[in-house]
């Protein structure tokens, strides 16, 4: 099938309507009148229609050309993007960067930390997922992200060849709702006791890799919830017990929402986290954040309550 329409035909048309004259339009475009009369004729003449009412001194669109113009200029914006894209690419730009984010990290940090970017090269495209536990070495190990913001505890130690960075730590507390019975018990909670009760859990995102948990104990009944703010909302309501960073909760606390309570189990309080990255990306926009998060001197605080 023959094609009907092309870009250069599109470009005159363009030049045609925006200068009024086909003359004008042949000046702009460093042509001779009669080569950009010849292209909208056969434009006309393979679409059976006429773009133009070339009564009077003027060129005016008809219906259809003003279809045609309007419709021709997004597929010419679109051209431009692919041809930007390109370019950038060919300079060491990704065309796309994924971006796995622990739910632990308040987004609205990683937010401002696009902004910033898209500021400095708006063609590369971000791609933000969120993963829970293990799920951000899980999206490094099956190749779902190019960059976590978040890993924490061991990471895959074969097959995968990643470079970790630290970003800071987070504190874990175990927290009750002043409605739950082990609210008044005396201090520390034994295991024994803390077993009884229904612990609220996040679930793991791994998909390939084992999933984690994080203070749930052998044989314990838990809820299990999809993200941190469910389980907060959970344990606040007292429907269960369990661990939660305190940079998130310490309104509740202040509040008494929440009240922290000590345990004779062994659970680190001071979680670390990384960002990660694989060794075999080497595109301008994954080293632009890696710049951002690993060498700015003003380091970004994601733990801090603010």
């Amino acid at each position: 099938m023959r094609q009907k329409l092309n870009l250069d035909a599109l470009v005159v048309l363009d030049a045609i309507a925006r200068k009024s004259s086909f003359a004008a339009a042949a000046k702009e475009l460093y042509r001779v009148p009669s080569s950009v009369t010849y292209t909208i004729q056969k434009l006309e003449d393979s679409l059976g229609i006429s773009l133009f009412d070339r009564r009077g001194h003027r060129a005016h669109l008809t219906p259809a050309g003003k279809v045609l113009l309007n419709e021709g200029r997004g597929l010419l914006s679109m051209v431009d993007d692919v041809e930007r894209k390109v370019q950038r690419i060919a300079t060491g730009w990704e065309a796309e960067l994924r971006i796995a984010v622990d739910g632990l990290i308040p987004y609205k940090k990683v937010l401002d930390l696009c902004e910033e970017f898209y500021q400095f090269t708006p063609d590369t495209q971000l791609h933000l997922t969120t993963e829970v536990l293990g799920g951000a070495w899980d999206a490094i190990a099956s190749g779902r992200a190019d960059l976590v913001i978040g890993a924490s505890g061991d990471g895959p130690s074969d097959g995968v060849g990643y470079t970790l960075h630290p970003m800071g730590e987070i504190e874990l507390m175990f927290v009750v709702a002043p409605n739950h019975p082990l609210a008044k018990v005396t201090e520390p909670l034994s295991n024994t006791l803390i077993r009884k009760y229904r612990a609220i859990v996040v679930a793991d995102s791994s998909r390939q890799l084992s999933p984690r948990t994080i203070g749930l104990l052998p044989g314990q009944p838990s809820l299990t919830v999809s993200n941190i703010k469910i389980k907060l909302e959970a344990q606040k309501r007292g429907l269960g017990i369990g661990y939660l960073p305190r940079h998130l909760i310490t309104k509740d606390l202040e509040q008494g929402n929440l009240i922290i309570k000590t345990t004779e189990g062994d659970l680190n309080p001071l979680h670390s986290f990384y960002y990660v990255w694989r060794n075999n990306h080497h595109g301008n926009a994954l080293t632009w954040f890696k710049e951002q998060l690993c060498e700015n001197k003003q380091k970004i605080d994601w733990f801090s309550a603010k």
